[in-house]
């Protein structure tokens, strides 16, 4: 095990009755680093955050939080850690304001320490205005938001965001964005899941995909790009594309077109034939999850 990481599990293990969730993972979360946990619905994405949070047995296998067992953690080093659920939370009966305060004397802070925090938090995530709202007039940016400020009131050294920005418009998402970008500058350690996979490109340092309970790859965004799908990617319409030379490119077939992933632009569009209608982009870590997890759909 890690000692210096924040979060660092070793064959980690959950099962409930017969069913093994998390089939023995391996994956350590560096202070001060977005560490970006990915797999699709029933990955064991959610098993493994109850367990860092304490909140669901392990199994068998080693998994500590800041050096300590999580099925030991102290109230002191829970303190350590801000939570950003998936589904808001918050109490609709108060105003923003109090929101943050009354989730603050959980900590047993001063009430002094309390209202500088929650004043500080409420411009820090651009809510000053609307300090003194009812919860229920917010718009959905602005309650994820103040969910956001709420997590860091007890002024977490360890922040878990459960798919932070799911359902927000690109303004919203662009401002988390920011935001999240400044607390790493501070030095805090972020754990997230997301479902955007530009989302977990532009904001993880690391990242782990699972599925099925078990780690398939990790690396930086740019590592696991260039190791599955190379640099560029050319979505070919059928049935102009039976070549023979076209044949030798690494490539996925999606039904009514096929994928080509390929360093060489120029030598790829000169083995295509003159009536190849196609479409050329960077590839991204939406490719890699997708040739990793497949495209079946989840419903789970």
């Amino acid at each position: 095990m890690n000692s210096t990481a924040v979060i660092a599990a070793c064959n980690l293990v959950k099962r409930y009755g017969p069913l093994e969730v998390v089939r023995g993972i391996d994956f350590t979360v560096p202070k001060g680093q977005c560490f970006g946990l990915l797999g699709p619905n029933g990955a064991g994405k959610s098993t493994t955050m109850r367990m860092i949070m304490g909140l669901a047995e392990i199994t068998a296998g080693e998994l500590t939080v800041f050096g300590v067992s999580a099925s030991e953690m102290t109230r002191e080093v829970k303190a350590k850690i801000g939570l950003v659920p998936q589904d808001s939370n918050l109490d609709p009966d108060i105003t923003v304001l109090e929101n943050l305060e009354a989730f603050g004397r959980y900590f047993a802070l001063p009430a002094a320490v309390v209202a500088e925090r929650a004043e500080r938090l409420l411009e820090f995530m651009q809510l000053g205005e609307k300090r003194r709202a009812p919860v229920n007039a917010l718009s959905g940016g602005m309650k994820r938001r103040l969910t956001i400020a709420r997590a860091l009131i007890g002024d977490p050294e360890l922040v878990i965001l459960d798919e932070p920005t799911t359902g927000l418009d690109p303004q919203a998402r662009v401002l988390i964005w920011k935001q999240l970008g400044e607390l790493k500058k501070q030095g805090r350690t972020l754990l997230l899941t997301t479902h955007y996979m530009d989302e977990a490109q532009r904001l993880c340092d690391q990242i782990v995909i699972i599925d099925n309970g078990t780690v398939l790859d990790r690396g930086t965004p740019e590592e696991l790009i260039a190791r599955h799908v190379r640099g560029f990617v050319f979505e070919v319409q059928k049935p102009a594309l039976a070549t023979s030379a076209t044949a030798r490119w690494d490539q996925e077939d999606i039904g009514d077109s096929v994928l080509y992933f390929v360093d060489e632009t120029a030598e790829f569009i000169a083995d295509l034939p003159p009536d190849a209608v196609y479409l050329h982009r960077p590839a991204n870590l939406e490719d890699v999850f997708l040739r990793l997890t497949g495209r079946k759909l989840r419903e789970n």
